[in-house]
C-alpha cells in the first residue's frame, strides 16, 4: 500500500489493482457488513475477489457477514447466503440502517464502499489504526444486537391451516396432485388453486422451493 494509511479508488479493478493483495493477507477475522449482495458489481470483480479469498481459508480464520434484509431479497440470494454459511461462515441480520458494504481484515485494514456511480463504486482504504478501531468497535455493536441468520429466516412464520400443512407433505412425498386432491377431499382444479396460494404465501417461485421454504421455516407437518 506504499505506507499510505488511507487512499481512495474508484471502481472495481482499481480497488483490486491496488488492494486485491488485501484480501490474501487475512489470517485471523475477516469481516464484512453489507446492505446487499451487489457490491462487487462485475462479473470479472467478483470472480477476483472469489479467488482471492480462497488464499485465506484457513483453520485460525474467523469469517463474519452481517447482512440487511434487503439481501434475503429472493431465493437465489438466500441460497447464496445459505452456502457462505455453510462454508463457515458466521451470518447475522442487522435491524439497523448498513453502509453499502464495509470489510474489516485482522483488525488493521478497513475498506469502505460507496454508492454504485455510472463509472463504478468509490472505495476508501486504510490503514489507520483509529478508524479501524472505530469502525471495528461498530461493527461489534450491531453484531451484537443482530440477529443469526436460521433465527431471522423463521421470523414472521406464516401460519398454515391443517390443509396447508397437509399440501406441504404432499409436496415432500412425490404424490401426484390426483393423490393429493383425493386426501384432502377436494377438487383437482381447487388442489392447485390452492398449491398456488401456498407457494406466494411461501414467496416461494415453484413447488420444490416451497417445499425448502417450509422447512428453512420451520414450520409444522401435518399430524394425523
Amino acid at each position: 500500500m506504499r505506507n499510505e494509511q488511507m487512499f481512495s479508488v474508484q471502481g472495481d479493478a482499481e480497488l483490486i489493482a491496488r488492494a486485491g493483495h488485501l484480501f490474501e493477507s487475512a489470517r485471523t477475522e475477516f469481516l464484512c457488513a453489507a446492505r446487499d449482495l451487489d457490491t462487487w458489481s462485475q462479473p470479472a470483480a467478483r470472480a477476483a475477489i472469489r479467488n482471492r479469498m480462497r488464499a485465506t481459508d484457513s483453520p485460525g480464520l474467523t469469517s463474519r457477514k452481517l447482512l440487511s434484509p434487503m439481501a434475503l431479497a429472493d431465493e437465489a440470494t438466500r441460497t447464496h447466503v445459505r452456502l457462505v454459511q455453510s462454508q463457515g461462515a458466521l451470518v447475522r441480520i442487522s435491524g439497523s440502517p448498513l453502509a453499502h458494504e464495509t470489510i474489516i481484515i485482522d483488525r488493521r485494514v478497513t475498506i469502505l464502499a460507496g454508492r454504485q456511480t455510472p463509472t463504478g463504486r468509490h472505495y476508501t482504504v486504510t490503514t489507520a489504526a483509529t478508524v479501524v478501531d472505530g469502525v471495528h468497535s461498530l461493527f461489534s455493536a450491531i453484531w451484537d444486537n443482530s440477529v443469526e441468520l436460521d433465527a431471522y429466516l423463521r421470523r414472521d412464520v406464516p401460519h398454515l391451516d391443517a390443509d396447508g400443512r397437509t399440501i406441504i407433505d404432499a409436496l415432500g412425498s412425490g404424490l401426484t396432485d390426483v393423490s393429493a386432491a383425493r386426501r384432502l377431499g377436494v377438487s383437482l382444479r381447487t388442489y392447485r388453486r390452492r398449491v398456488a396460494e401456498l407457494m406466494a404465501t411461501l414467496d416461494a417461485g415453484s413447488r420444490f422451493q416451497a417445499g425448502l421454504r417450509a422447512g428453512e421455516l420451520g414450520l409444522p407437518r401435518r399430524t394425523e
